[in-house]
């Protein structure tokens, strides 16, 4: 990936702080929709980052690694089933990528403003310049990023779920809603972490 024509034209606008923002687990029937934002060092590019769906874990992992090195600044925002369930899964998405914005760190945990944003294919309720970029983490390399970010983090939450909910097959399924997963919930239920306005098909015929 390259530095795209949309972030020149906004640093020659003159802003000096662009906050990439995505989140990962929009679509899943268990656990947080979890976003990520990150700002990068102007014009850096980091070879191997793309879109983290399109990664190995591995090489996922790799890559954050060297996000995590190279980073100015790191967010998280995570909104939980319960509220997805109250206010929306594009309303609690939309509350994750404000959050992880605000929640914006250096390394030594000093709060960092960006002066601009560019969110992938949303908007947030914040009072600053920002652009909504469709399949942002295919054409933005600092998007991009923010997925491989987010894709880590939210999977690590898993490793304690599956402890915790054996059943599911949360290790492998991340909380989607694999034929495994969606056969699980039929057999034993739901747990207090998965979203039942995602599931009313699923408990309909068990």
């Amino acid at each position: 990936m390259v530095i795209s024509d949309i972030e020149k034209e906004i640093w020659q606008e003159g802003y000096t702080t662009i906050a990439y923002c995505d989140e990962v687990g929009r679509g899943c029937l268990f656990g947080p929709v979890l976003a990520a934002a990150i700002i990068l060092p102007k014009g850096l590019i980091i070879e191997g980052i793309k879109d983290s769906k399109k990664l190995s874990p591995k090489k996922r992992l790799e890559a954050y690694e060297l996000i995590m090195q190279q980073a100015i600044a790191i967010g998280i925002g995570k909104v939980h089933a319960h509220t997805i369930d109250v206010i929306n899964i594009k309303n609690a998405t939309r509350l994750a990528m404000k959050n992880a914005i605000l929640n914006l760190q250096d390394p030594n945990g000093n709060s960092i403003k960006p002066d601009f944003l560019l969110i992938d294919a949303e908007e947030v309720n914040l009072d600053i310049p920002q652009k909504s970029i469709v399949k942002g983490d295919d054409l933005i390399h600092g998007i991009a990023a923010a997925s491989i970010v987010a894709k880590v983090r939210r999977d690590a939450l898993f490793t304690d779920w599956h402890k915790k909910y054996p059943v599911y097959g949360l290790d492998t399924n991340k909380g989607y809603g694999t034929k495994a997963h969606r056969e699980a919930i039929v057999k034993y239920g739901i747990s207090d972490q998965h979203r039942k306005s995602f599931l009313k098909k699923i408990l309909a015929h068990s």
